[in-house]
């Protein structure tokens, strides 16, 4: 056990995919178009209605009925998982080292399947994650119940801006159905979800809550890396949008996560501060080579950043007032470069 906690959302950080998006364009008729419209439904609930005990990630509860009505079971979703991973250039690397510095925890929205298909991938073990878990062989409907799911499939992409149809379809004729009692049991592991993870975490770990680095990329971040950045520890925004950008101290844009590497590499041997006076020194030095080895950054991981940027380098900056516009605009040029404008849309 080491005294400090590497802790990363998975899809951003470490793989490229938004698994519940392309599982609802894979199995639904439109279902990425749906998706999307549940997406920013869902980002409306949060962050502009802020809806009293609402918790941010709840597309991945309003997509499962539409994916019961195509008959969707437990092994379609680890199926899919398994064979349409991308990962982060050099996430593997990344988490290897972390093995030999840090604890490493999986804080992620995902649905199980998904994670329990990365963690193999990526050979981290499935019991340090966090993650929404459904079993979607429990979720059944009626035929009258499945063409009520199907009338309102139409109706959201017909009137995608019509939040009060949403409202009543989800919080009213939903929870009428059978389906529900499963589905309200189902505890999305985003926004206030990912905290309570973090207190798990600190206590299983026994360490100080500075004593951690959390690394995210979308809304269903911004309280983690709140509360990391509130309590002395490392919060960095991946290759984030807008909403880690805003509460995040530290931003890291970059095509591979070897750049996540050397800040986690300075951390495991320092502390915070040393952190923030590399970044400072890295963003004026005209020898990388040689600052890396003053801070004493493993040869291995310095020969690796070296061979992928080739002069090239990411953008690793302390977040300010003055720079958070330019930061966003080239933070989500990335996302959407590597992840795909769809996928780098969504919230």
């Amino acid at each position: 056990m080491f005294k400090k906690s590497f802790i990363s959302d998975c899809e951003g950080p470490l793989t490229l995919n938004d698994n519940a998006y392309e599982m609802a364009a894979n199995f639904i008729e439109n279902g990425g178009d749906l998706f999307k419209i549940l997406s920013l439904y869902d980002d409306y609930l949060a962050d502009v209605f802020k809806k009293e005990g609402y918790k941010v990630g709840n597309t991945l509860k309003f997509i499962l009925p539409f994916f019961v009505v195509e008959n969707i079971s437990n092994a379609d979703f680890t199926d899919f998982s398994k064979n349409n991973i991308c990962a982060v250039n050099d996430s593997k690397f990344l988490l290897d080292y972390m093995k030999e510095a840090m604890n490493i925890y999986i804080v992620s929205t995902s649905y199980g399947q998904y994670i329990e298909a990365v963690c193999d991938y990526l050979d981290v073990a499935f019991e340090n994650t966090f993650y929404t878990d459904v079993d979607m062989d429990s979720l059944e409907l009626n035929s009258e119940e499945i063409q009520k799911i199907t009338d309102y499939k139409n109706l959201i992409l017909k009137n995608p801006d019509d939040y009060s149809l949403f409202d009543d379809i989800f919080f009213k004729q939903i929870p009428k159905m059978g389906i529900y009692d499963k589905i309200r049991e189902i505890e999305v592991v985003g926004g206030q979800g990912k905290k309570l993870a973090i207190d798990n975490i600190i206590k299983r770990d026994d360490i100080n809550v500075n004593e951690m680095l959390y690394i995210g990329d979308s809304i269903t971040d911004v309280q983690p890396l709140e509360f990391a950045r509130k309590n002395g520890g490392i919060s960095i925004s991946f290759n984030g949008n807008e909403y880690p950008l805003k509460v995040a101290e530290i931003a890291i844009v970059s095509q591979s996560a070897v750049a996540t590497a050397i800040i986690a590499n300075v951390y495991a041997k320092h502390d915070k501060n040393k952190v923030l006076e590399f970044i400072k020194d890295y963003n004026t030095s005209k020898d990388l080579k040689k600052l890396f080895n003053d801070y004493g950054i493993d040869e291995k991981i310095t020969n690796r950043f070296l061979d992928v940027f080739d002069e090239n380098y990411p953008l690793i900056r302390i977040i300010t007032d003055e720079n958070y516009e330019d930061i966003l605009k080239i933070s989500k040029e990335m996302r959407n470069n590597i992840r795909g404008q769809d996928i780098g849309g969504l919230g």
